[in-house]
């Protein structure tokens, strides 16, 4: 059988005629040659497939179909990272050095220190561990980055003559080192949250050497060990720090900005001298 446009049209039952009628609503006014007719028509169109039992008026639709509200999606704040006190860290590392050795490799260690990153090497220490007199300067200079070593540039070589000026030497009866053991940039000062991290190394690190008085050079000694600045206020009077005797001096660095303080620092070194003579 051929539909209007030459196509075959398959038979179909009544019983599928009648519901086509059904879904026009005009069952009373068709017969079955009309309402099979209007099934090829809607065939053709490419309606080959009854869907529901009930008419939809599409013209009559809303043009937009209503949005459907999505869930609220739960915000979680994001997990702050744990903040590390370097000053915790650098107590816990310092107290387990059991001698200057294992100290020196937990400085060379610690990672919270920004210092480092732009140094060359850390500056540990020179002269003689154990000796009776444990010099503490500020940070490396430039020599020192280079070298390793505390005070071996030109301000090295004056402190040098000054201690061999009261029959001291690094190589027999000194031991040196600084609060800061990397170079500050362009050797600025270093800030307080620096020494204040680095402070915890300083200590353990007299405790290790175990000398009977400290010589304290410049006003970030001061601060480190004291508490407190001020060298030229502070400068050849004794103090006590870290259970042991403790002499501020002008660093030999000023003095060879100022040398017309080197009367003061003769002063301090006399004064350094009698008290390690009547000890």
């Amino acid at each position: 059988m051929l539909g209007a446009t030459g196509r075959p049209i398959k038979p179909y039952s009544l019983s599928l005629v009648q519901k086509v009628v059904r879904l026009r609503g005009m069952e009373s006014a068709l017969d079955y040659h009309t309402a099979r007719a209007l099934l090829e028509w809607q065939i053709e169109l490419g309606a080959t497939d009854a869907i529901g039992n009930a008419p939809i008026d599409r013209y009559a639709l809303p043009d937009t179909a209503p949005k459907v509200k999505k869930p609220a999606a739960v915000q979680t704040a994001p997990e702050k990272p744990k903040q590390v006190d370097p000053v915790v860290v650098a107590k816990a590392a310092a107290n387990g050095a059991g001698s200057l050795d294992q100290l020196r490799a937990a400085m060379d260690a610690f990672q919270h220190c920004e210092l480092k990153r732009g140094a060359r090497q850390l500056v540990f220490a020179d002269g003689t561990p154990g000796a009776q007199v444990m010099i503490i300067g500020e940070a490396p200079g430039r020599e020192e980055d280079r070298e390793g070593k505390p005070f071996v540039g030109r301000a090295g070589q004056l402190l040098d003559r000054m201690l061999a000026a009261i029959d001291l030497d690094r190589t027999q009866n000194v031991y040196i080192t600084n609060v800061l053991p990397w170079r500050p940039p362009q050797n600025r000062d270093p800030k307080p949250e620096e020494i204040g991290m680095m402070k915890p190394f300083l200590e353990r690190h007299v405790a290790l050497a175990k000398p009977e008085v400290l010589v304290i050079m410049g006003n970030i000694s001061c601060q480190a060990v004291l508490g407190k600045r001020g060298i030229t206020r502070l400068r050849g009077k004794w103090e006590q720090a870290l259970d042991l005797p403790v002499i501020p001096m002008f660093h030999p660095a000023y003095l060879l900005r100022q040398p017309q303080m080197k009367r003061q620092a003769w002063a301090d070194l006399l004064e350094l001298k009698a008290r390690l003579e009547g000890t």
